[in-house]
């Protein structure tokens, strides 16, 4: 069992969720900073004015991925810190751009390869306001795409990037439920406005035409002298039948898949959405144009993986309601012989499995003719860790046992299956702030002191990380 000897292993952070310094250096409000500050939407009522910090420490950042030995760092832009207002005639902040010039530069000085997110979630509240940012697909793909040729422009010595991370749960957690900024839901005693069962999908389809439209940018003017690589990032979980026994459940868990990934793959790789969900969703799946088509099918160099926990899938029966996307089934779990999936963590919706992943890497590989894959985010908060001791907090032995587990299941998927992962990027560098969680669940192996200056403490998951990916990479 092993891993190619150009194996790329590191860490990932996105920018809401470490820099801090939201009104710092001319950086405009995004959809979280606004989505924050309405009572009731975070945990804790809390946000990412400061976070970790990290826009002022860079320096620390590097020397802590040095000290850990990663050969990688994956990490994401603040749109509204380097185009304030969004728009494609709107005046780029060349104080935001450049600390990001900076600290690429940084990175490759350490000997670390960054890899660059182009959008996590944190749309310049201006677009939302201006248009509705993602329901308007001519305003939207427009200014993402002027948004990407900004940054390719200004970074060419970035060789790998992300397009959008998770575009799921910026249809569906945004437009759906309503848990994500900016919270459109039908249900109007969360949301005045909102239409769960049609703006996710419209979202979903525009997001694409925004990849494809930046892909198009980043081949055509820029691949061509800076080489590098353009993709984007999809989540998706671990399906196993609940009754192993019923075909429906066996059918139910594609479709699980279909839904969550295929969604946004399927294009991709094929130009069509799944048949489940045309099925399913009728008229309320947009429909591309041949150009669009044309822009979308192909726009991959490599598969963005961001994967954590696993899921029994049971199928329903009858009509699903308007609100659906799941596919017309339940997550579990527990099997209907009893057996449970894996421990509890502190997230309501993480449970280990580690041959779950195995399983998807191959699912995956097999319906995707088994393209190049980055794992860009894996890992896992634990159980009550917010309420332990520092001492408790570092010697985070599940969180050890995890990363162990994923990441020899992935090796495996490699050296067994001839899956074709190339790189592995843990989820997260650092605790930071967990979005509609605020900072009751930790996800990093470094520990984030947020009474005490934000004073970073790496905790026993950081130091595995290395003896980890020695024991597996391939030695030249």
């Amino acid at each position: 069992m092993s891993l190619p000897s150009d194996f790329l292993w590191g860490f990932a952070t996105a920018a809401y969720q470490i820099e801090g310094s939201a009104d710092v250096d001319g950086r405009g409000p995004s959809i979280w900073d606004t989505f924050c500050a309405i009572p009731g939407k975070i945990a804790d009522g809390s946000s990412g004015a400061v976070a970790c910090d990290s826009y002022k420490r860079t320096k620390e950042d590097i020397d802590l991925l040095k000290s850990l030995g990663a050969k990688a760092y994956r990490f994401s832009i603040s749109w509204s810190r380097v185009i304030p207002l969004g728009g494609r005639n709107d005046p780029v902040n060349q104080k935001g751009l450049d600390h990001y010039v900076k600290f690429v530069d940084d990175l490759l000085e350490a000997g670390i390869t960054p890899f660059i997110t182009l959008f996590h979630w944190d749309l310049p509240d201006a677009l939302d306001k201006r248009y509705g940012g993602f329901l308007n697909k001519e305003e939207f793909t427009a200014d993402f795409e002027n948004y990407a040729r900004v940054l390719f422009k200004a970074i060419p010595k970035c060789k790998h990037w992300i397009t959008f991370n998770e575009p799921w749960c910026t249809s569906i957690l945004g437009y759906n439920s309503g848990y994500f900024a900016p919270g459109h839901t039908s249900d109007r005693t969360r949301s005045a406005v909102g239409d769960s069962a049609r703006e996710c999908w419209i979202v979903g389809h525009n997001i694409l035409i925004a990849h494809g439209k930046a892909v198009k940018v980043y081949r055509e003017e820029f691949k061509p002298v800076n080489g590098g690589e353009i993709g984007i990032t999809l989540n998706g979980d671990a399906v196993l039948p609940w009754d192993p026994e019923d075909p429906a459940d066996v059918e139910a868990c594609d479709r699980k898949i279909e839904f969550a990934i295929s969604w946004f793959a399927d294009p991709i790789y094929f130009g069509k959405y799944p048949d489940s969900m045309l099925k399913q969703l009728g008229d309320r799946l947009p429909t591309f144009t041949p150009e669009e088509v044309a822009l979308v099918k192909g726009s991959n160099d490599f598969y963005g993986m961001n994967h954590y926990t696993a899921n029994y899938i049971k199928h329903k029966t009858g009509t699903p309601p308007d609100d659906d996307f799941l596919g017309n089934l339940e997550t579990l779990f527990y099997s209907k012989s009893g057996e449970c999936i894996g421990p509890e963590t502190q997230s309501f919706w993480l449970r280990p499995h580690a041959q779950g992943f195995r399983d998807l890497l191959n699912w995956l590989s097999k319906r995707y003719g088994y393209p190049k894959i980055y794992v860009t985010e894996n890992g896992t908060s634990l159980k009550g860790e917010n309420d332990m001791s520092l001492e408790q907090i570092v010697e985070d032995d599940f969180r050890v046992k995890y990363f162990d587990d994923y990441v020899h299941a992935m090796a495996k998927a490699f050296s067994e299956d001839g899956v074709n992962v190339r790189g592995y990027l843990a989820w997260s560098l650092m605790d930071n702030f967990e979005w509609a969680e605020g900072y009751e669940t930790r996800f990093g192996v470094t520990y984030v002191d947020y009474e005490n200056d934000q004073k970073r403490y790496p905790k026993k998951s950081a130091k595995a990380m290395k003896p980890l990916f020695e024991s597996l990479i391939k030695k030249e």
